[in-house]
């Protein structure tokens, strides 16, 4: 088999798994993602935020849904308060540095959730520790928490559990990109 074949041979099975990984996820997830989005709809129109954090790839889409919300999706209309837990570098390395990261989001939830706002916090392994510290120190505050995470879990830590059907990261991952656009898009259905 030569090269050309062998990256044909990857490219295909991604996109194969990719299909597999949402085919499983639509039964699985459309009424917890449809379920979600009104929480997140009736908390923002009610003049409260969304605060969204996760390690790694998960930080960058927390950092997306914070953009679509503040800025947009696919149609102009009012900015929604969004504040992503993964961008302040001076913050991030203060509380690294002094408290563990662990305490990372954990500190930020105590700072700035409040009764009534949105924490949504990705974990594709569903064990990242310092995701599951911050979803607890939000819903300590009074947060409507949400996890979107994989076939691992994180049951129990949140009020809202979205677990992708997958265990490969990438597929979680993709996945977890639907699910915040399908947030936005019933925003937007909403005016």
């Amino acid at each position: 088999m030569t090269t050309n074949d062998r990256r044909s041979r990857v490219i295909s099975d991604h996109f194969e798994n990719h299909r597999q990984a949402v085919e499983r996820s639509l039964p699985a997830m459309k009424d917890s993602v449809n379920r979600t989005g009104e929480v997140i709809i009736d908390a923002l129109k009610a003049g409260h935020k969304v605060l969204v954090f996760g390690n790694g790839g998960s930080a960058s889409q927390a950092s997306h849904l914070a953009g679509e919300l503040i800025g947009r999706y696919s149609r102009s209309r009012k900015p929604y308060p969004a504040v992503a837990l993964v961008g302040d570098t001076g913050v991030l390395t203060c509380i690294a540095n002094d408290f563990g990261y662990e305490a990372l989001f954990e500190r930020q939830a105590e700072a700035l959730a409040q009764r009534g706002d949105i924490a949504i916090g990705f974990s594709t392994s569903g064990k990242s520790a310092n995701v599951l510290s911050g979803l607890r120190a939000a819903r300590e505050k009074g947060a409507v928490t949400i996890a979107l995470t994989g076939a691992g879990g994180l049951a129990g830590e949140a009020d809202h559990v979205l677990a992708v059907p997958s265990a490969t990261t990438a597929h979680i991952q993709e996945v977890h990109l639907m699910i915040l656009h399908l947030w936005c898009e019933l925003l937007e259905l909403e005016g």
